[in-house]
């Protein structure tokens, strides 16, 4: 379709509201009210941005009743469905559908499709919603159609009926970038940089078409070289490799030896996990220089952008390698940790041509006195911003965690002759302690704890379970916080334990301060997301990140983007759209040039 603007801001903002309804007409799919109602709360002077408009369409559909919401997803064709194959379809639709190549299904493809629906409007009533131009804008290809799909039709009512309409918003976001003439380039570079990213992955994963990168192998090698590569293409003064694998790249102020913001984060990956965590937060700033390259512009102050060589803690028992170096807080006994082919990192660095000393590595901690702060960009990992239909947040706080391996002993006995009485059940215990765990986290803001790992050794079906292994995971905005927590967390395991007569055991594995955000950083966040029109969003980050370390050197704050899939991280499903990641661009060089 023509990107030649058919609708201006300005032209909605002294708009009637019959004139405002026209101009929106296929934006929503025969569903007028929502222009109406937006042109309600358009503001004085007019929606300052296309993604406040944006925005405004979004919350209307979000407060409207349930029957308005339902009545908006039936009001769309089904993919591939009777009205695309009697030529009934409106003329976006039409578009979108033939841009994914639904126009074009093999017939094994449209009887898979057509059986999808049937089962589909069966079990929930309404027909499949997804945005078929996808994150990108160019369409997905029949096969990802299929595969979401068949997804997705595994979920729960209420999850879909939401996931429905965020899909509903893509599409609707897309046409109003048709209408406007917008094209989001930079978040294009950015989604385009993160795809080609990907293509290096580990052995036994990457012939399976999953991403993982893991400490110095090829893999997290090229993918260092890439990096490089791009950045020197983007105009960074300096780039170099550091001697723990850190990708460094410069771009000097209006001179070298001015003071610089650091950014950055991680470049490795979990196993099987996705192509933005971690990468955003190098990605975006890349862009960033890249673009103030372009314009031959210099900043009164220097951006140093850094690919943490590691964060994840996936081939040693040691996390935040890249950003422990840099605080002056890095292991010398991590260089004779061995991996699971019993090689050493120092024979890993060796191999990676790195000097795998302590000298060499000591040299990379950094003087504060020389940078104005660390900011980091990171995927949101989450579903809030999802559900509140937000592009951006602001980080408030990371969370302090402290977390543990357990046991609880009680006495294995026969299933059908001990009486329930008499039971010494470890695994009950534990499932009392979960209970326990989400009732005590619930009853505050902002704090979380978890039983990820359950375990009962050499259970049978017929058999009280004698032991039961479980991990214990426990995050709160602040350490106060964090440790009234566990107190109470750690007295109810005894008091279970007491009253059902087990005995515990308990290993404390790791323990991470809190990390609030400098204010001052904060507050520049928050003025560069006003600037685009959005609401200052303000959110804690229950994970860590390489900031928490930077935070022990300088101060520190962070900026979330939206997640797509109900803001699923560390999987494949993980993604962005280029609309979200051009925000987060236009935010980021807003706070360098407010600087």
């Amino acid at each position: 379709m023509s990107t030649i603007p058919s609708l201006t801001l300005a032209s909605l903002a002294t708009a009637s509201r019959e004139a405002f309804v026209a101009a929106l007409d296929g934006v929503y799919e025969h569903s007028p009210w929502i222009a109406a109602r937006a042109h309600e709360r358009r503001p004085a002077g007019g929606f300052p941005s296309a993604a406040a408009l944006k925005l405004a369409l979004a919350e209307v559909v979000r407060i409207a009743t349930v029957d308005e919401q339902l009545g908006l997803i039936r009001a769309h064709p089904e993919l591939a469905g009777k009205a695309m194959v009697d030529q009934r379809l409106t003329a976006e639709s039409t578009h979108e559908q033939s841009k994914a190549g639904l126009t074009h299904c093999t017939p094994e493809e449209f009887s898979r499709l057509q059986q999808l629906n049937a089962d589909y409007n069966a079990r929930f009533g309404w027909p499949f919603i997804l945005a078929v131009r996808g994150p990108r804008g160019l369409g997905l290809s029949r096969q990802q159609i299929i595969d979401t799909f068949a997804r997705r039709l595994l979920g729960h009512p209420d999850v879909e009926r939401a996931e429905c309409l965020r899909n509903i918003h893509r599409i609707a976001e897309i046409r109003l970038n048709d209408k406007f003439g917008i094209t989001p380039a930079l978040g294009e570079q950015v989604w385009d940089w993160a795809e080609a990213l990907a293509r290096f992955s580990d052995p036994g994963f990457a012939e399976q078409g999953q991403l993982t990168v893991t400490y110095l192998t090829p893999a997290h090698q090229a993918a260092a070289a890439q990096l490089m590569t791009w950045m020197r293409e983007s105009g960074f003064d300096e780039v170099s490799l550091d001697a723990v694998g850190n990708v460094v790249g410069v771009y000097h102020g209006s001179a070298p030896d001015t003071p610089r913001l650091l950014t950055g984060s991680h470049y490795d990956t979990v196993r099987n996990g996705g192509k933005y965590d971690g990468r955003l937060g190098i990605l975006v700033p890349m862009a960033c220089v890249r673009e103030l390259h372009r314009q031959g512009r210099r900043l009164p102050h220097g951006i140093e952008v850094i690919g943490f060589a590691e964060e994840e803690g996936q081939r040693y028992q040691a996390t935040f390698i890249g950003s422990s170096a840099l605080t002056g807080h890095f292991d010398p006994a991590w260089l004779e940790q061995r991996d699971a082919d019993g090689v050493t990192m120092r024979e890993a660095m060796q191999q990676a041509g790195l000097p795998a000393t302590m000298d060499a590595i000591r040299a990379l901690h950094r003087d504060p006195a020389r940078y104005l702060g660390f900011v980091e960009v990171h995927i949101e990992q989450g579903p809030v911003l999802c559900e509140l239909d937000l592009p951006l947040g602001v980080v408030t706080s990371i969370n302090g965690s402290v977390r543990y391996l357990g046991e609880v002993r009680g006495l294995a006995a026969h299933a059908g002759t001990t009486p329930m009485d008499r039971r010494r059940d470890a695994a009950a215990a534990v499932a009392e302690l979960i209970l326990y765990v989400e009732e005590r986290a619930a009853a505050v803001p902002d704090v979380v704890g978890t039983v990820g790992q359950l375990q009962v050794p050499a259970g049978s079906m017929n058999v009280i379970p004698g032991r039961c292994l479980f991990s214990l995971d426990l995050r709160a905005t602040t350490d106060q916080a964090r440790d009234a927590l566990d107190t109470d967390v750690r007295a109810a395991l005894e008091t279970i334990a007491q009253r059902r007569g087990v005995s515990i055991q308990l290993q404390r594995t790791m323990t991470a301060a809190a990390a609030p955000s400098a204010p001052a950083w904060q507050q520049r966040w928050e003025a560069a997301v006003l600037a685009l029109g959005l609401p200052a969003h303000r959110m804690p980050s229950g994970a860590g990140h390489d900031a928490m370390k930077l935070h022990e050197l300088m101060p520190q704050a962070m900026l979330f983007q939206r997640g797509l899939n109900l803001g699923i991280s560390h999987n494949p499903l993980e993604s962005v759209t280029t609309d979200d990641t051009e925000l987060c661009v236009q935010a980021f060089l807003t706070l360098l040039e407010g600087l």
